[in-house]
């Protein structure tokens, strides 16, 4: 939904940005349901690859599939931080700091990031064998421009 809706003369989004309502601002900042960071920079990744690397339907289905378990490692990386964050919330909740806690949240932090960064890794090499050179090369291209961010 876009935050421009708001009939109010100044809307927030709740991004932490304000957006003047004006004509000539109706093409700018806007929010998707979806939206989330870490994602793969498009709102639909499926569909947009296919598209811009012209993929056959083997290769789309094979692309699902690459694509499923990396959502799903992300979706396990939000978890991850979402108790780290409590871990850390705990850590400081009592009388006296807890150390211990704290570390045991930075530590879950960092290993989900290693895990996820692996699972882009590998990710990335089951694109790479499942492309044609020159799909491999608009691949390559999409990821320089940060057209495809991972």
């Amino acid at each position: 939904m876009c935050c421009h809706s708001n009939p109010s003369p100044r809307a927030t989004c709740g991004c932490g940005c304000a957006h003047e309502q004006h004509p000539t601002h109706r093409f700018a900042h806007r929010h998707y349901p979806g939206d989330a960071p870490g994602g793969l920079g498009v709102r639909r990744p499926l569909r947009f690859l296919a598209w811009k690397l012209e993929l056959d339907p083997e290769q789309v289905a094979q692309l699902a599939a690459v694509l499923n378990s990396l959502k799903t490692e992300r979706a396990q990386a939000s978890v991850d931080d979402r108790r780290a964050l409590a871990m850390l919330a705990d850590a400081v909740q009592t009388d006296s700091f807890d150390r211990d806690k704290a570390s045991e949240a930075a530590k879950l932090r960092t290993q989900s990031a290693e895990r996820l960064q692996l699972q882009v890794a590998e990710s990335l090499a089951r694109i790479h064998t499942l492309l044609k050179p020159e799909q491999r090369a608009r691949l390559a291209y999409l990821l320089r421009t940060g057209t495809l961010l991972m």
